[in-house]
């Protein structure tokens, strides 16, 4: 991860292949490993020209200003015989010179398939395509399949996905049982800044905290929690204790864990969210923060179990957010006798779309702000 100032690159990459992708309720900046500079803090600090960083508005860039908007997805050949790509993905902050790839992303994930068929790295079949996506960031892997009608990616569809206007093809994602524990502090729930908690990590270490518990309701609009400047400093306090008891050290500059509040559902879902990526509130929710919600719903003893409503039966959980739903189907063995309790198959549905492919030209190197300029 690249923080503060960082390294200036020492090669000019005056213009660099791009193909700009929504993936999920996400957008970024899509890449062939090999055509970015092959040292980390040299990639990083043209990823943050290329995006418009450090900037609130990344006027200059490609950026969207939100990190929602700032990511990046580099892809290459595996050599992983059990995985077609490599996907590494890095969030590019806003408005602070920092590049991070201590998360995944799964909504950028969904475009990763398609990404890999249309640079050629992967062999479209005559109708579907199935793409097996070693994530780089975790070591875990993603199946992904799509429609490639005639060898060709399809992006249209009749596939809708909450907070995405309109229809696209779908993308089916599914994640095989990763070797990360599902609980990482070994506990069903747990006690942190005084408040009890559920840490669960299904592909996205997350926090599970009853918004009752933070004197919200969890039906608020994202820029009402935003602005709440109480809640904030317990969110932080919350995020940075829990980070040490997850076992990711000192988070105070990174973007996980996540911290999801939980309410009732209100529209015949599993559980109302709003989720905090780490202090902007999120207006859906990331697909592996879901996946590690519905996860951690289905372990007894968690904090959701006196607000989630679980389907009778199915592994299908859907999960509410500010802008609609997203359902997770998630079968989790919960383990008895001292064995760990693990997700056995996580799977969500998904849509991406090419918004375009061409050349992005960064900006210089020696024009590039070290801090935020504000407007």
């Amino acid at each position: 991860m690249t923080q503060g100032n960082g390294s200036r690159s020492t090669t000019s990459y005056e213009e660099v292949r791009c193909m700009l992708m929504r993936g999920g309720t996400s957008k970024g900046a899509y890449f062939l490993a090999d055509e970015l500079p092959a040292d980390p803090a040299d990639r990083d600090d043209l990823l943050l020209r290329v995006m418009g960083s450090p900037d609130p508005a990344q006027i200059d860039g490609l950026g969207g200003a939100h990190p929602l908007t700032s990511k990046v997805g580099v892809i290459s050949v595996s050599e992983d015989p059990e995985a077609d790509v490599d996907y590494l993905f890095l969030q590019v902050v806003v408005d602070r010179p920092e590049v991070s790839d201590r998360q995944n992303c799964g909504n950028i994930l969904a475009g990763v398939g398609p990404f890999a068929v249309e640079r050629g790295l992967v062999t479209a079949g005559d109708t579907e395509t199935t793409v097996r996506i070693r994530m780089v960031n975790t070591a875990e892997l993603a199946v992904a399949t799509f429609p490639t009608p005639g060898g060709r990616v399809e992006y249209t569809g009749s596939a809708e996905i909450s907070g995405v206007p309109g229809t696209a093809a779908a993308v089916e994602i599914e994640f095989p049982q990763g070797d990360s524990p599902l609980l990482p502090t070994g506990n069903v729930r747990d006690t942190v800044a005084g408040v009890e908690v559920t840490c669960v990590d299904n592909g996205m270490p997350t926090v599970l905290i009853p918004a009752t518990a933070l004197k919200v309701t969890g039906y608020e609009e994202p820029r009402d929690l935003e602005e709440d400047v109480a809640l904030a400093d317990r969110l932080h306090e919350i995020r940075l204790e829990a980070g040490l008891l997850m076992g990711l050290g000192d988070v105070e500059r990174a973007t996980v864990p996540k911290l999801s509040l939980l309410a009732a559902p209100r529209d015949g879902g599993a559980v109302t969210t709003r989720t905090f990526i780490p202090v902007r509130c999120h207006t859906s929710i990331g697909v592996l923060g879901a996946a590690s919600v519905a996860a951690g719903l289905r372990l007894p003893g968690n904090v959701g179990e006196d607000v989630a409503r679980l389907p009778a039966t199915g592994d299908r959980t859907r999960v509410e957010h500010p802008t609609g739903f997203l359902d997770v189907d998630v079968s989790v063995d919960p383990g008895e006798g001292g064995t760990p309790p693990v997700a056995r198959r996580t799977a969500v549905v998904r849509t991406a779309r090419k918004i375009f492919d061409g050349t992005v030209f960064p900006r210089a190197a020696d024009s590039a702000p070290t801090s935020a300029q504000g407007r």
